[in-house]
């Protein structure tokens, strides 16, 4: 199994990729631990991944709170004895509004979760990878960074702070034996996709024709699907990216293609 005997935590495991990346860790091997700040979600994820025959721990985790990081990794250490791999996920997208119409303060909020809490949740698991003789983090970011979506500037400047700081994490945790790479996702489906679908489709919009649209523009012609999003995370996660470290993979069909 591509996890076998790692501890993995998944800050941000809620309805979206989350909980995926959750179960799928679980199925290939890994010890989970769940953090996002909607404490009855992962415990219900958890208690699914336990009566599967996985092992798996939820504790709610604000990521704006440096504290709540520490206790979160002291929960994974206490219940699994260290942490092999940290996903960065959580997120909030902020207010949809271009960019003249921004509120700075509302930038800040998202900068404060995306990126600065990714690098607490980062700095909480760090004890307990140096200890155990290294790990792999992995930050997870989005195309709109590279590829502008209408009203997403504070929610994808956010995401490129990040994947600037997984670089200087990579430079700097790498005497650790600790890799730092990024995943650059796109569309993905899942629940936040889906959702916004029916809104518009609520909204009078014909689900087929939006749909289309979508895929119009990816190579591979489908929304990806959320588990195959996920898989590509984890894969920085195991030993067959074990000389990989600074690196940003794009994961959208094709849609975007890095130079």
């Amino acid at each position: 199994m591509l996890l076998e005997n790692k501890v993995v935590v998944v800050s941000g495991a809620g309805p979206g990729m989350g909980q995926a990346l959750a179960r799928i860790a679980a199925r290939e091997g890994a010890k989970v631990v769940l953090g996002a700040r909607t404490g009855d979600f992962i415990e219900t994820v958890a208690s699914e991944i336990r009566a599967g025959g996985g092992a798996a721990i939820a504790v709610p985790v604000d990521v704006g709170d440096a504290g709540q990081c520490r206790a979160l990794a002291a929960a994974a250490t206490q219940a699994f004895g260290t942490i092999d791999g940290l996903v960065n996920s959580a997120y909030i997208h902020g207010a949809w509004t271009t960019v003249d119409q921004a509120d700075p303060e509302d930038w800040a909020k998202v900068f404060d979760v995306n990126a600065l809490g990714a690098l607490r949740m980062t700095q909480a698991a760090l004890p307990a990878m140096q200890a155990a003789g290294g790990g792999a983090v992995v930050n997870v970011a989005t195309m709109s960074q590279v590829a502008p979506f209408a009203g997403e500037g504070g929610y994808a400047s956010a995401k490129g702070a990040l994947t600037t700081m997984t670089r200087h994490m990579a430079q700097d945790f790498g005497r650790w034996n600790i890799r730092v790479n990024a995943a650059r996702m796109g569309w993905i489906g899942g629940k936040p996709v889906y959702d916004y679908i029916d809104r518009e489709v609520a909204g009078g919009a014909d689900r087929e024709a939006l749909v289309a649209g979508i895929t119009a523009r990816i190579p591979l012609g489908v929304i990806p699907p959320e588990a195959d999003c996920a898989k590509s995370v984890l894969f920085f996660l195991s030993d067959y990216a074990k000389m990989v470290t600074g690196a940003t993979l794009d994961v959208n069909g094709g849609q975007y293609m890095a130079p």
